[in-house]
């Protein structure tokens, strides 16, 4: 248990996304922000003076080690969510690991009995979940009726060629980085696992996939159409019922991008950020306070969707999880 009302919160990874989580971190209820760890103390003190964080530190094992820190973010690459994720634990830390945790099902199965071995809380960082606009997204899906399809989409153009996530040896690709919240999506609104996927990509000069469409077959029937890409600026997810459909835009931002059923906007609520949310949401189980809004299940349930649609699109053949 953290030694304080708060929990104490170091950042691995000073980048773009940890920039990002800090934003409103500032308001967080029950967490603050105490410390940042890069692999160049140099790059860890200007990202620590620019946010106000006292505590710095040259690598990520000396985060790791700080007494100070009762838990951590990890805002790395894709391929050191899961190792650095073990080190944490290691160490006695609470962690929160950017999406998607692993591509890996094992991985997942392993993090997590650690975190459960040691007493420690571990989720992963799908912000958008927090958000109001997912919740009131759910709150209106059964006006929809009887569940038909499912269809999800996260797309932006890629300007640079030198970008970690066309990196192949960092498990990049536009399934890893955008494909995993349509996914995430989808399961959500089945509100199971798939049974069955079939996934096609199209690869890039590095050699990770560029574009990546798939399909989910839960096992009421539903079929979810995911597309993700680097070269389209789609970005809804959408539930079609035998009494209408749902539609929320861009939610995968943790904005409020707005949701319309049947073509008719709905109110969404008073915005907030999702990011600070899903830190109180994980800071409160810490302490004691309720469970993660995701956990083992969910997580394993990523994993082994990525893994399959990543076999099926080698293959060319649908892949069944089923069993």
């Amino acid at each position: 248990m953290p030694s304080s009302e708060k929990v104490r919160w170091g950042i691995l990874g000073p980048g773009s996304i940890a920039s990002r989580l800090l934003q409103d971190a500032d308001r967080g209820t029950n967490f603050s922000v105490v410390a940042v760890g890069s692999r160049s103390r140099d790059r860890a003190a200007e990202f620590g003076s620019r946010f106000g964080i006292a505590r710095v530190h040259g690598s990520y094992e000396a985060l790791l080690a700080d007494p100070a820190v009762d838990a951590v973010y990890i805002a790395l690459p894709n391929s050191l969510h899961h190792p650095m994720t073990m080190l944490a634990l290691a160490a006695g830390k609470h962690v929160l690991s950017e999406k998607p945790y692993s591509r890996h099902p094992e991985q997942v199965v392993e993090a997590f009995d650690a975190a459960e071995a040691a007493g420690l809380s571990l989720m992963e960082a799908f912000m958008w979940r927090h958000s109001p606009q997912t919740r009131r997204f759910m709150e209106l899906l059964p006006e929809v009726g009887e569940l038909q399809s499912i269809r999800s989409t996260f797309g932006f153009v890629m300007a640079s060629t030198s970008d970690v996530r066309l990196e192949p040896g960092l498990d990049g690709g536009a399934l890893m980085d955008l494909g995993c919240y349509t996914i995430s999506g989808s399961r959500m609104v089945a509100g199971a696992e798939p049974v069955r996927v079939f996934g096609e990509q199209t690869l890039g000069p590095t050699g990770v996939d560029v574009r990546f469409s798939g399909l989910l077959r839960f096992p009421s029937g539903v079929v979810a159409e995911i597309v993700a890409g680097f070269t389209s600026t789609q970005r809804s997810l959408e539930a079609v019922g035998s009494k209408g459909t749902l539609v929320s835009r861009d939610p995968w931002q943790g904005e409020l991008g707005g949701i319309e059923l049947n073509g008719r906007a709905e109110p969404v609520g008073v915005p907030d950020d999702a990011y600070r949310l899903e830190m109180e949401s994980l800071s409160a189980a810490i302490l004691g306070h309720g469970q993660p809004l995701l956990g083992r299940a969910d997580a394993l349930g990523q994993a082994r969707t990525i893994d399959a649609l990543f076999r099926s699109a080698a293959s060319g053949n649908p892949v069944s999880l089923a069993g």
